[in-house]
């Protein structure tokens, strides 16, 4: 049993006292070692709960840098903070709730040699990241490594969590989504919006669900996956089952495993130039090109001062052959659907000129202002 100070035993004094948690679950939690990826919406919360309950060492891989619109959802950041890296200002806060725990930031973006790199270190390990190609690889990733994996996902009201475990009965994010999606199909928070407050109910359960799986009291989320909708206070938890078949997708060995292009798998191409948005102002100068905003319907911020197309992603294909234009630039929220919309179009047309325009309406109204 760990040597407390008064101190620490008055810190931890409430989850002490409960009897399903009491002075083991403190010891477990003191010596436990948990990877957060991702301080942004999901990572914040947990990282908050973790570090006040007393986790030994925290940690926190991201490569972000703090902006504006991240502070509506993201409580572990001020306005001061914009513009500094998120995992040296989150081991900063972290540090002055509880100056008693290890917290270790790794600022690089997460790849398939990072992942083997770290995740052997860590007992458990926490996904608030918010794409589908590392999700998928942080999901191999632990299958491969036989880690246990907390699962968390927003978008718009709703929210899910998941726990993937380790034995062979257990179900993994494979078993829900056999193969991602299209780039562009789902939408992530950049692209669709998300209640500020949702995240830190998701990132919050995460939490619970990392410290009962260290503490082994009460009963994790295993084979099931818990939503909820903010709207509407409605939440369910499905059953979830191992499904053999998809398990084809996921690679064998370590050496497949690096040699797997995620963002490849997930539609994410490098083919159609990237241009930035002082970049697209000298070419509407010029009047010579014709844009094309591929968001659905309803996205905002609207796109003024130019004359443009809407054509939604969703039936972008039905109409390529309509466009007509020497130069195309099509634009979307954040530059991702743009991207794949420009790869789809040069495919079927070498002569026009087309362009993405990198960062999105979001940047260029940056840009503008």
């Amino acid at each position: 049993m760990m040597q407390q100070t008064g101190i620490i035993q008055e810190r931890y004094h409430r989850q002490v006292l409960l009897k399903e948690f009491g002075e083991q679950g403190q010891q477990r939690l003191a010596e436990a070692k948990v990877l957060v990826l991702g301080a942004g919406g999901l990572g914040c919360p947990a990282l908050l709960y973790l570090a006040a309950a007393g986790v030994g060492t925290l940690g926190i891989v991201d490569f972000d840098t703090v902006s504006i619109s991240n502070l509506h959802r993201q409580v572990l950041y001020g306005t001061e903070d914009i513009g500094q890296l998120k995992v040296l200002v989150a081991e900063q806060k972290l540090k002055a709730i509880n100056p008693d725990i290890n917290i270790l930031t790794y600022p690089a973006k997460l790849d398939t040699a990072l992942c083997l790199e770290l995740f052997d270190s860590y007992d458990i390990i926490l996904d608030g990241t918010d794409n589908f190609a590392t999700r998928y690889m942080v999901n191999d990733a632990c299958v491969l490594l036989q880690k246990p994996l907390v699962y968390g996902a927003v978008s718009r009201f709703e929210g899910q969590v998941a726990v993937f475990a380790t034995d062979k009965t257990a179900v993994n994010y494979r078993d829900l989504f056999p193969q991602p999606p299209v780039e562009g199909e789902v939408l992530n928070c950049a692209e669709a919006g998300v209640l500020g407050v949702l995240p830190g109910i998701i990132g919050s359960m995460q939490a619970n669900e990392v410290i009962k799986w260290i503490t082994g009291m009460g009963e994790v989320l295993k084979n099931q996956l818990y939503t909820y909708h903010a709207l509407y206070n409605q939440h369910m938890t499905v059953e979830l089952s191992v499904v053999e078949e998809n398990r084809k997708w996921m690679p064998k060995n370590e050496q497949e495993f690096l040699s797997t292009n995620y963002e490849w798998l997930c539609g994410i191409g490098v083919d159609a130039k990237e241009i930035d948005s002082k970049q697209l102002e000298a070419l509407i100068a010029q009047e010579k090109l014709l844009v094309i905003d591929v968001r659905e319907e309803g996205e905002l911020p609207a796109i003024t001062g130019v004359q443009h197309l809407k054509m939604p992603l969703s039936g972008l294909k039905e109409q390529l052959h309509t466009i007509d234009a020497d130069t195309v630039v099509f634009i979307c929220q954040s530059g991702k659907r743009s991207l794949q919309a420009a790869n789809w179009l040069a495919e079927i047309n070498t002569r026009i000129n087309i362009y993405s325009l990198k960062g999105g309406v979001l940047h260029w109204k940056t840009y503008k202002q």
